[in-house]
């Protein structure tokens, strides 16, 4: 895939300040709302059940992240999906630590007739979704992630949604065609919040997109911009805390020219 082509959904963002609707879990909510800020779309963190209705459809998407999920949330969550599915925005699904506990697998499960746009998860969790047997510890995955790219195709096919499967290498898939992704950093897995905001980017990205078809284009180019800007950030700081601030700097100042010269992609064949 072109990078320029990629680098157009950056521009968009940046241009429109797409307004993204989050229902985050409670320990990422402060970092992703400044991941949003650094790459130009404006956040929103409405999550009472009594207003999210109203407010799902203002959104230009929705991201919803089940990482500290509680049974109120849970029914605010599938109020602002019913809304925004209403009202024709798209939303994206983070399935935070399903398959180990019941509950939040569950409520995943039913989830996925809402028809999300896109599902990002790491390989344990996409394998658990897609009706395999989960391999995760707690919210992290024991499987790597092409172990998880059949189980991806499947997803993709059933729920009609792009499917993205993060970590070392990341792959997205819509269930016709895949796209590897080779950038980041092992530093991105040190500060909490970096995976539960790239959900939140890829509804940025997303909601910038002017059709449904266009959706596996700009999860690429969420993926791969956040991943480029986090393998450069790594080159400013060693340290967890001060790559942090790198991250954002990175995530507000890439330009095509940097982008282009650090994306490694690859087409991957579907069984």
């Amino acid at each position: 895939m072109q990078s320029a082509d990629l680098y157009s959904f950056v521009t968009r963002v940046r241009d429109t300040a797409p307004l993204v609707h989050c229902l985050t879990n409670l320990v990422v909510t402060n970092f992703t709302a400044n991941v949003l800020l650094a790459v130009g779309a404006a956040p929103a963190m409405v999550v009472a059940r009594e207003e999210v209705a109203e407010f799902a459809p203002v959104a230009n998407a929705l991201s919803v992240n089940l990482g500290t999920l509680d049974l109120p949330q849970s029914r605010a969550i599938r109020a602002a999906v019913d809304a925004a599915n209403g009202a024709g925005k798209p939303w994206v699904l983070d399935p935070v630590a399903v398959g180990p506990l019941a509950f939040r697998t569950q409520f995943a499960l039913e989830l996925l007739d809402a028809k999300p746009a896109v599902i990002r998860g790491n390989a344990s969790e996409i394998i658990s979704l897609s009706g395999g047997t989960s391999s995760a510890r707690g919210v992290d995955s024991t499987a790597a992630t092409d172990a998880a790219l059949d189980a991806a195709q499947i997803l993709a096919l059933n729920t009609q949604a792009v499917v993205a499967v993060t970590g070392e290498t990341d792959y997205i898939t819509d269930g016709r065609r895949v796209i590897a992704l080779s950038n980041g950093s092992p530093l991105m897995t040190r500060v909490t919040g970096v995976g539960c905001a790239l959900s939140a980017t890829v509804a940025a990205f997303v909601g910038v997109a002017g059709s449904r078809d266009e959706h596996w284009t700009a999860t690429v180019a969420a993926i791969a911009y956040s991943t480029v800007a986090g393998e450069l950030a790594a080159r400013d700081s060693a340290l967890p805390g001060s790559f942090a601030v790198a991250y954002l700097d990175r995530l507000a100042s890439l330009d095509a020219q940097a982008f282009e010269a650090t994306l490694v992609q690859r087409d991957v064949a579907l069984s």
